[in-house]
């Protein structure tokens, strides 16, 4: 029987944080798998690089970069495993997870996916995702159920919860037919939160699994309050409000929320904080939401592609 999982990674210039992540799963993790490797428009050939280096790993190159989801579909695609782990390139493996998770997602066949416990990378004693708050639906805001707290096994009970977390979440694979593909709309952020959103649509839980614990080097990639943070978190809340609200009324209390209060929280913020520079991304990403919202004014849909 197949029992092998296909862990997904997506790779964009970050050769060292990709091998130090394949290094982590050779040393700790025992349960069969095959390591997809999707290099997203790499300046070098990072693909080649890697596979030279690993060559049992399979490696996808595109020579367009097409985002957290995008490169996850094109890791989906290659898969073969009954599992699918989609593991961020800046993540450590301390200890064996895939086993510990499976049993977690095959304890109920209507539980869609689970993610581990993730703590921040190099202190591993700080915790980063132990589960979610539900999303508020006007203001779409939620929290990571105990961010930066110490970690004292104060969240380690399993438990059901709102959202995966994008940088460690599994799924099987025969699952996917039901709630589609990972949406491709955002480029980066909320991927996770609306795939979580029609999983549940179509009658599955999330849950978190404490005794799978998982190291992540938080925003490796784009960094904290980097203008392309910015840009694309303040779009991806537009286009997440117009693709998993349901009540037109509150669709559009959820836009003015973010285009009026939530834009100018944040433009004072800056001015305030002397971060001039996240100004223009602010305006430009809430501009590019509002222009999904306006030629996509349907219901969100099951499907990942416009």
């Amino acid at each position: 029987m197949n029992n092998k999982v296909s862990i997904i990674t997506v790779n964009y210039n970050g050769f060292a944080d990709t091998c130090e992540l394949i290094e982590s799963l050779l040393k700790n993790e025992n349960h069969p798998y095959e390591l997809i490797v999707v290099d997203n428009a790499s300046k070098q050939r990072e693909d080649r690089m890697l596979k030279e280096k690993y060559p049992a790993i399979v490696t996808i190159r595109s020579d367009q970069n097409l985002g957290f989801a995008g490169g996850n579909n094109l890791g989906i695609k290659q898969a073969t495993g009954k599992y699918l782990f989609f593991l961020n390139n800046d993540t450590i493996i301390s200890q064996p997870v895939l086993s510990i998770l499976i049993k977690r997602l095959e304890s109920d066949k209507k539980i869609g996916c689970v993610s581990p416990k993730l703590v921040c990378w190099p202190e591993i004693k700080r915790i980063q995702y132990a589960g979610t708050t539900p999303m508020s639906l006007i203001t779409l805001r939620n929290q990571a159920i105990g961010y930066q707290q110490i970690d004292n096994g104060q969240f380690d009970e399993a438990q059901e919860t709102t959202f995966a977390h994008g940088a460690a979440m599994i799924i099987r694979s025969s699952d996917i037919e039901k709630y589609g593909i990972m949406p491709e709309y955002y480029f980066l952020y909320y991927e996770e939160l609306d795939w979580c959103t029609y999983m549940h649509k179509a009658g599955f839980s999330i849950w978190y699994e404490p005794l799978a614990k998982i190291g992540h080097k938080e925003s490796a990639s784009v960094g904290q309050q980097s203008p392309l943070q910015v840009y694309y978190h303040t779009r991806s809340r537009f286009i997440y409000a117009q693709r998993t609200i349901d009540k037109k009324t509150d669709k559009i209390a959820s836009y003015i929320y973010q285009s009026t209060i939530v834009f100018l929280k944040r433009f004072i913020t800056y001015v305030m904080n002397n971060k001039v520079n996240l100004i223009t991304p602010l305006i430009k990403g809430t501009m590019s939401g509002l222009i999904f919202v306006i030629k996509n004014n349907t219901y969100g849909k099951l499907s990942a592609y416009n």
